[in-house]
């Protein structure tokens, strides 16, 4: 079964992406939702979902540190690591890749890209742009 991991501090946020997601599950995929980072990285090492969509600040432990650990720590190179995130700044883009992040959404998003995203990543065929096409 497939599953994603929807990973934010506020709770309306991670409420809105959970409804924009959920109806992958009725496509057989499981979503499954943290509140801080370090919730995050249990459930990814239990559960490892295919793809993360993971806000940078936050307690505990913030997206970078988790994105660092999935992917250099744990050896987890396949997990799917969205960034979704109100920081849009040039250093923080950089900072993203610089840990492993695959694609970096700044907020606020479009709920429909999110979904398109999401099932474009799941079948293999990798993110969308923006105007939808395959990156």
């Amino acid at each position: 079964m497939q599953k994603i991991l929807i990973v934010d501090d506020e709770p309306h946020i991670r409420l809105l992406l959970y409804q924009t997601l959920e109806e992958l599950e009725d496509e057989g995929i499981k979503v499954l939702t943290a509140a801080n980072g370090k919730e995050a990285l249990q459930i990814i090492e239990q559960e490892k979902p295919q793809l993360v969509f993971l806000d940078i600040m936050m307690p505990m432990m913030n997206g970078f540190e988790v994105c660092q650990q999935v992917k250099k720590s744990l050896k987890l190179p396949d997990i799917c690591i969205v960034f979704l995130t109100a920081k849009g700044q040039e250093f923080d883009k950089f900072r993203g890749k610089e840990v492993g992040c695959d694609i970096y959404i700044t907020k606020p998003f479009d709920p429909d890209f999110l979904l398109e995203t999401a099932r474009s990543i799941l079948a293999g065929r990798g993110p969308v742009r923006p105007e939808g096409n395959p990156v």
